[in-house]
């Protein structure tokens, strides 16, 4: 991780590639809980200088906005100076969690759905109820929906930085190529085999690119059949049918063999940073990329202008299955315990959140803006694949699975330590049968949940 001053941004920026990924990509280790409440929140007087920091992880397009909206904010309040850092979505993890040992969390912390139980449970966050109720982060006219991801235990712990969804991105152009139609919306894994088959035989590329054994693959299968990963109280798997993602292992089994999606050799190796620029669908070397609806943006700015892509909703089981795409906050932006200045934190908040001029600079980047007024604003300078991401996201919302609870903290244990290593990556380099990993699984993520 890197971090700057606000005044010596630029070159800094020139040298730095720093990566973005999926919001189910790996965690560091769970932070440590908190040893003290926060103090009540007052504002400093205007001519007090105020230094607050700000923490993100992203691709480069959203360093570049994100500073740019940050020194708008400067200008709007010249006591207020903002160091920002930023990384990669697991060493950003990782380091968010040694300041949170060493009690020096900064003020502002970007927030995952998937992790925003962890850090709320260890009482690193702070509730912003207080700042709603006063409207220093006016959300008058935002969409309840829109709110209520980020409240824990009836707490509003973090402000959702725009909505989301996973998406399968599908190169246009290289459908046209090859003379295959793009999918319908309701499409089914087994048409996702067969185009990724015939697109390989067709053009020598990859029908998929890499990601396709993520986590959240797994959890997304199973609420195609109305259920989820993990049982509502995170305290066990959600599902008994272990058989769903057996013949889905299979699946990405054959595809590997014909060389129609990405070798696992490679897939360790090169794509588990989720460095979101440097995707085989960038390059035009795939035709179909798992990946977040925010993600389009940077993936599409990566590979040019002149390129044509489209989101369409995950494949679903065969036989009429449930939509395996439910609508999420895409991040969320959240106060530490730490914060000195939370009074000033906030009022950045309501920024980012309002303020249709940093809108315009931030452009949706991280999801469709939760604000209806910003939505509107930005609507003429949005580029081919914001424009697409939009589109995206307002059909998802209407033909999306209902929002699955956050997941369980212990999470990110069992992706690290269980899922990956001994159940995906066994079976998919051939050193273990699914059927067998797939039995392990069930009783090392059954005694892990059940422990946490």
């Amino acid at each position: 991780m890197r971090r700057h001053s606000l005044f010596a941004w630029h070159s800094a920026l020139v040298a730095i590639t720093l990566v973005i990924a999926a919001c189910s990509a790996p965690s560091a280790a769970p932070p440590p809980a908190a040893t003290s409440a926060p103090g009540a929140a007052t504002a400093a007087p205007s001519s007090q200088k105020i230094e607050m920091r700000f923490a993100w992880w992203g691709s480069q397009d959203r360093h570049n906005r994100t500073i740019k909206a940050i020194e708008m904010f400067q200008q709007l309040h010249p006591n207020i100076s903002i160091t920002y850092e930023f990384a990669g979505f697991t060493d950003y993890f990782t380091k968010m969690s040694t300041y949170a040992t060493g009690g020096n969390l900064p003020d502002l912390m970007q927030q995952d759905y998937a992790t925003i139980n962890e850090w709320t449970q260890n009482g690193l966050l702070m509730p912003l109820d207080n700042f709603v109720n006063d409207n220093t982060i006016n959300l008058k006219d935002v969409p309840k929906a829109s709110i209520d991801g980020g409240r824990i235990s009836e707490k509003l712990i973090a402000i959702n930085l725009g909505n989301n969804s996973q998406s399968m991105m599908l190169d246009v152009d290289a459908f046209q190529k090859a003379g295959i139609p793009l999918p319908a919306e309701n499409w089914t894994w087994d048409d996702f085999e067969k185009i990724a088959t015939d697109v390989h035989s067709k053009l020598g590329i990859n029908g998929g690119g890499p990601n396709l054994d993520d986590i959240q693959m797994w959890k997304s299968l199973y609420l195609g059949y109305g259920q989820w990963g993990f049982s509502t109280d995170g305290k066990s798997l959600g599902y008994s049918n272990d058989q769903p993602f057996i013949d889905y292992l299979k699946m990405l089994m054959r595809l590997q063999d014909a060389g129609a999606i990405t070798a696992q050799q490679e897939e360790i190796a090169s794509f588990r940073a989720g460095n979101v620029e440097a995707l085989p669908i960038v390059g035009g070397k795939a035709a179909m990329q798992y990946l977040w609806s925010n993600q389009l943006v940077a993936a599409w700015t990566a590979a040019g202008e002149n390129r044509h892509f489209k989101l369409n909703m995950l494949p679903r089981p065969k036989d009429g299955g449930k939509p395996e795409n439910y609508l999420k906050p895409s991040q969320f932006i959240s106060i530490t315990k730490d914060s000195k200045h939370p009074k000033e934190a906030a009022m950045f908040i309501d920024f980012i959140t309002n303020n249709i001029e940093a809108n315009k600079i931030l452009l949706g980047e991280r999801g469709v803006p939760i604000s209806p007024a910003v939505q509107e604003a930005i609507k003429p300078l949005l580029t081919p694949a914001q424009v697409e991401t939009q589109r995206y996201v307002s059909y998802v919302e209407k033909n999306a699975s209902p929002l699955p609870p956050p997941d369980p903290a212990i999470q990110t244990n069992l992706t690290n330590n269980v899922y990956l290593p001994q159940l995906v990556d066994p079976v998919l380099l051939k050193q273990a049968p699914p059927e067998s990993a797939i039995d392990q699984y069930r009783k090392d993520a059954s005694a892990l949940l059940a422990s946490s």
